[in-house]
């Protein structure tokens, strides 16, 4: 058994299984109240209600930082929060000494005072969120490791914020929602998409009711990653690719899914309802594989599940449709596809930013996107656009990390919280069983337990 393999049977070992909890539930009538608590499905302990629009009482100082995982994304997050005015980060965490090093030279050399740092083993974020009084943990980890550190941070009473996706199985997903409300803490997932300025224009647009009602929209995460998953400076131990190995799904669907969630109102009067997922061949890993390391590399002759372009159609409860593209193992120019058709009009993203509504677009060709930034950009964009320059990912991660600890120096709801987390992530276990049932439709679970219903629309945010 490979080292991959230990770690991920005892990831397995540590998660709940929601499944068996809900034949539990069954056979002991647990539908009837007992002392008016309801149980939760990890712990079988009494659980709150569910904390939709959770506020917290304004700090009054600066956020307590605590960070684990100082990787290629990680390391971009730190350098940001020694920017962020309201942040301090006090801890680091990494199993590579280097890496808290490179972060306390870094905070330092911003006028930062030093930070403790944690490298005994995979599980000293343990120890941090034990020791260390923070008021945020924050990880950029390896998906695995995701949940068991959210999940430390909120039974030790921190907020936590993770990079996507959130969690990589139902169970986890269910994990992340029930410690959430339990312990009554925020549980944000980091999608940065969310923030990209054409994004928001649309979401201002949708908003002011340029293209009508919403009927159907395609994203995805459209990227060739050859060369990270099979290269070995990218991600250590090269442990994306043993998900390609491993699994035939949607693996990354939250940079295209997330700002089309909030386009149509995902958790806030809306939800996700039912899915259908097909992929097809998996044919560019081992082609690549054979390129760069021979025929006979253990990377060419592995057995990939995944398929290099999965396909997963949405139908959410007010009747729209959402197509997502995975396809990261071919040679190809990035894109999100992001693409919005509403009853008076359309707007696609890739590969050129172009619109069309009608009474105000000529005949039945296109306009330039950019020519609405004028009167339609988001207030966010605006108010952050010179701030953000020079951060990663044309500024995106700067303004989701100001806009994190914002939030919770303010007691404010944060913009994406544990159900849109549970939901957007959840596309990966769910397409999984569908790819796996011939293409079979199969429902989402309602994190929310129903107050999607009747939880208002997100606030356009601004500064």
């Amino acid at each position: 058994m490979t080292r991959e393999d230990r770690v991920e049977k005892q990831a397995e070992k540590q998660s709940c299984s929601r499944r068996d909890f809900l034949k539990f539930s069954a056979k002991a009538s647990v539908g009837v109240a007992l002392g008016g608590m309801v149980l939760s499905g990890c712990a079988g302990v009494p659980m709150t209600q569910p904390n939709m629009l959770f506020r917290d009482k304004p700090l009054g100082r600066k956020v307590r930082v605590g960070f684990v995982g100082i990787g290629s994304q990680g390391s971009g997050h730190v350098r940001n929060l020694s920017k962020i005015t309201d942040a301090e980060v006090v801890a680091v965490c990494d199993i590579r000494e280097s890496q808290t090093k490179w972060a306390q030279d870094k905070l330092v050399a911003a006028g930062r005072p030093k930070p403790t740092a944690y490298t005994k083993g995979d599980y000293d974020f343990l120890r941090m969120c034990e020791t260390e009084d923070l008021d945020l943990v924050y990880t950029a980890t390896p998906w695995r490791w995701h949940v068991p550190i959210c999940v430390a941070a909120m039974k030790s009473g921190k907020h936590a914020a993770t990079e996507v996706p959130a969690a990589p199985y139902l169970e986890d997903c269910w994990k992340l929602v029930e410690t959430a409300e339990k312990y009554q803490k925020h549980c944000m997932m980091m999608e940065n998409a969310c923030y990209d300025r054409m994004e928001l224009m649309i979401w201002n647009m949708v908003r002011q009711g340029l293209f009508g009602e919403l009927l159907h929209a395609e994203c995805g995460y459209l990227h060739d990653l050859r060369g990270h998953k099979l290269g070995e400076k990218v991600y250590q131990g090269m442990w994306r690719v043993y998900h390609s190995i491993k699994r035939n799904a949607d693996l990354y669907p939250t940079h295209g899914l997330g700002p089309v969630a909030q386009w149509m109102d995902i958790n806030r009067g809306n939800q996700f309802d039912h899915l259908v997922s097909m992929s097809c061949n998996a044919r560019g890993l081992p082609l690549y594989a054979e390129k760069k390391y021979g025929p006979e590399s253990k990377w060419t002759k592995a057995k990939y599940k995944l398929g290099d372009v999965v396909n997963t159609l949405i139908r959410t409860k007010n009747g729209q449709t959402i197509l997502i593209t995975h396809d990261t193992n071919l040679p190809r120019p990035y894109s999100r596809k992001i693409f919005l058709q509403g009853t008076k009009g359309l707007v696609r993203k890739y590969p050129e930013e172009k619109i069309h509504i009608e009474g105000i677009s000529e005949g039945h060709g296109w306009e330039e996107a950019k020519d609405y930034y004028e009167k339609y950009d988001h207030p966010l964009w605006k108010a952050m656009q010179e701030k953000s320059k020079g951060a990663g990912h044309g500024g995106l991660d700067f303004i989701e990390d100001y806009r994190l600890v914002e939030c919770i120096k303010e007691g404010k709801p944060t913009d994406m919280n544990v159900y849109d987390a549970a939901a957007w992530s959840a596309v990966t276990a769910i397409s999984e069983k569908s790819i796996a049932k011939k293409s079979s439709s199969v429902d989402f679970p309602d994190f929310t337990r129903g107050k999607w219903k009747t939880t208002p629309r997100m606030e356009i945010m601004g500064v």
